[in-house]
């Protein structure tokens, strides 16, 4: 009797303990890492830069994870596992017709179920609804002058309207400015309500030759609206390629995927670092050209000016030019490498930095070194 009477009371006591223990368990159960999945097409048409750059441009926020996700990935499920999708920069058509028919229904479904889309620049233009133009057709804007759709590129300024403020209050009283690369000229058809005009372009863009003077000013920049239970927000620039404004994608995703905005750390908002438009004309090409081959100079002061010269330009493919100026034999070079790539904060270079400053002699640059990765980090 007394031999059950101990292996009951065991029971109890063990039923208990497991009681207790799955209460524990719930109790300490971590929070989710991530607010959001955030998937960057990686297709053919999405460039490879602008894929690179919206991916470290989405890092800012810690609560998001970014990913790249595939045409063949789509076909599979992979939009099962990622809550917004981005499609970057590039070219709409070659990036539509990589999705294929089936693939572009999968897009649209996902959204629909209430899921979110990003298009910037060419994800702009693909998202279009714009009559004999191949496109998803998913938002209510049609882009303009489709002959002249070449316009040129360089740091335009655009304009926030009231409701873009509320997406972005950080640039309220600021004048913006973003890199541009031939970026739709939209304008909205007015058949779904919940469109959204989030901010328009300011600036002329008539760079290259043949298009037309006096466009695009007031035409719609930027914008966001329902589709389906989902959300989609289309921009005709590259905010992932503009420095103190690369904070906007994360937001933009955010937003995309129906979450609240946090507040971003202070050293990546920095819209007062642009204040004029530099449009890449012929002549500004050629000076771009010409500083390109001093960085291949043997004479290191030459190879500085022309360092500073582009980064003074805004030059896009400087940024990344000048990753190899780390590993340049001179020290001053290399320093000015490091400074100017946190100051362009191009946190794709940071393997290659902290390479460099493992290896570096020198005990100036190597002080340089060491600031440019605490910024970047």
């Amino acid at each position: 009797m007394k031999k059950y009477f101990l292996i009951i009371l065991f029971a109890i006591i063990s039923s208990c303990n497991n009681k207790q223990a799955d209460s524990k368990q719930i109790i300490d159960k971590p929070k989710p890492k991530y607010d959001l999945t955030v998937g960057v097409f990686n297709g053919d048409g999405a460039g490879s830069v602008s894929v690179i750059e919206t991916l470290e441009a989405l890092k800012i926020d810690p609560k998001i994870k970014p990913v790249e996700i595939s045409a063949s990935e789509i076909m599979q499920g992979g939009l099962n596992n990622i809550d917004v999708i981005i499609f970057p920069g590039g070219s709409g058509s070659k990036e539509l017709n990589n999705l294929g028919k089936l693939g572009q229904e999968k897009v649209k479904e996902f959204i629909k179920k209430g899921n979110g889309a990003v298009g910037i620049c060419a994800g702009a233009y693909l998202f279009c609804s714009t009559p004999t133009y191949p496109s998803l057709q998913i938002a209510d804007v049609k882009h303009l002058d489709r002959a002249h759709y070449s316009r040129g590129r360089g740091l335009i300024e655009f304009q926030l309207s009231e409701e873009g403020y509320k997406l972005f209050p950080e640039l309220k009283g600021h004048q913006q400015f973003i890199q541009y690369y031939d970026g739709p000229i939209m304008e909205a058809l007015h058949h779904n309500p919940s469109f959204v005009k989030l901010s328009e372009y300011k600036s002329d863009i008539h760079i290259n030759k043949g298009t037309p003077v006096g466009l695009t000013p007031g035409k719609l920049f930027s914008y966001h609206e329902n589709y389906g239970k989902g959300r989609i927000l289309a921009i005709g620039g590259h905010a992932e390629s503009t420095p103190g404004m690369r904070w906007m994608i994360p937001r933009m995703a955010r937003w995309a995927g129906g979450k609240s905005m946090v507040k971003y750390d202070k050293k990546w908002i920095r819209p007062d670092i642009n204040t004029k438009e530099i449009f890449f004309d012929t002549d500004l090409a050629k000076v771009e050209k010409e500083n390109w081959w001093k960085l291949l100079s043997n004479k290191p002061n030459e190879q500085i000016e022309a360092m500073n010269k582009l980064h003074a330009l805004r030059s896009r493919p400087f940024v990344r030019w000048n990753i190899g100026l780390l590993r340049d034999k001179n020290p001053e070079v290399r320093a000015n490498a490091a400074k100017i790539l946190a100051e362009t904060e191009y946190t794709d270079a940071l393997d290659d930095l902290k390479t460099a400053y493992k290896l570096e002699k020198n005990a100036k640059t190597k002080e340089v070194m060491k600031n440019a990765l605490d910024f970047l980090k």
